[in-house]
């Protein structure tokens, strides 16, 4: 397995968190899964050799697009593949999509339409034109210029509230709202309107999902003392942090960190990180 992630161009990094590319080999005998779970963040992602099947609720598969895009979500969702596959992605802040599209995060929020039904024939043309390249440089290249594109042709400013997901992302999701809110000259409910339409959920659950995702970073360093982890993480006690990691990844602390959890073998990869794209 092979998990590389490259830098954006300067002009893309206030959109833009890192550009990644996995590939692996799947055994024709047994299924790889991946779980994807809860994110406070956006993917557009391209399935360039080989497919996914979603696994529903029911355990029934269901044919999953080549190329989509991943909104910001609070539940975990289950793939599996039994063939050689390669994904590349965008991994974007949510206030990219307003800013490249004209279009609320909110409208996104769980979902994960294909890249026609969301762009029409501009979102085919990309997918066809990301599957076919011959390398994953090749492909930070055209999406670059595709991102880069769409910024001189909406001409949008970021909206002020964007520093507020950033700040959110920046703490780890230890944030008051409150004092948020003032920071902004906003009401509670009005900070809430704007920012779920920039970020995709209300500011309470998105530092709620952006506390679960900096909890399970742990995992790269080695540190498996679950109390620690809770603690640093600002959850009250042991149950707070069991049922809410439980709530955004479909597994307690325990089985995550203990044991092989799906979706996280690319952790265990030589994880050659950060390319520059130039």
């Amino acid at each position: 397995m092979l998990y590389r992630t490259y830098i954006p161009s300067p002009l893309l990094a206030p959109y833009v968190r890192f550009f990644w590319a996995l590939e692996a080999d799947a055994s024709c005998d047994e299924d790889f899964v991946h779980r994807s779970m809860a994110d406070g963040s956006v993917e557009i992602v391209f399935h360039y050799l080989g497919a996914f099947d979603e696994i529903s609720r029911t355990g029934s598969l269901e044919s999953s697009p080549l190329s989509n895009i991943q909104a910001q979500s609070t539940r975990p969702r289950r793939f599996a593949t039994r063939e050689k596959f390669g994904i590349f992605g965008a991994y974007l802040y949510p206030f990219a999509i307003p800013r490249f599209f004209g279009l609320p995060a909110s409208d996104f929020t769980g979902l994960a339409p294909d890249l026609w039904s969301a762009l029409g024939n501009e979102g085919r043309e990309l997918a066809e034109m990301v599957n076919c390249a011959a390398s994953n440089e090749q492909r930070v290249a055209i999406v670059t210029r595709y991102f880069e594109r769409r910024l001189s042709l909406v001409n949008r400013a970021l909206p002020p509230l964007h520093r507020a997901v950033r700040s959110i992302i920046d703490a780890k999701g230890d944030v008051n709202i409150a004092h948020l809110s003032r920071e902004y000259s906003l009401s509670i409910r009005q900070f809430e309107r704007k920012f779920k339409e920039i970020a995709g959920l209300p500011p309470k659950l998105y530092s709620r999902v952006i506390r679960f995702q900096a909890a399970t970073q742990f995992r790269l360093d080695g540190v498996r003392d679950l109390t620690e982890i809770a603690y640093a993480c600002g959850y009250y006690d042991q149950s707070h942090f069991i049922k809410e990691f439980r709530e955004f990844s479909g597994y307690t602390p325990k089985e995550y960190f203990w044991n092989s959890a799906e979706g996280t073998q690319y952790m265990e990869t030589e994880k050659m990180s950060h390319f520059s794209n130039s």
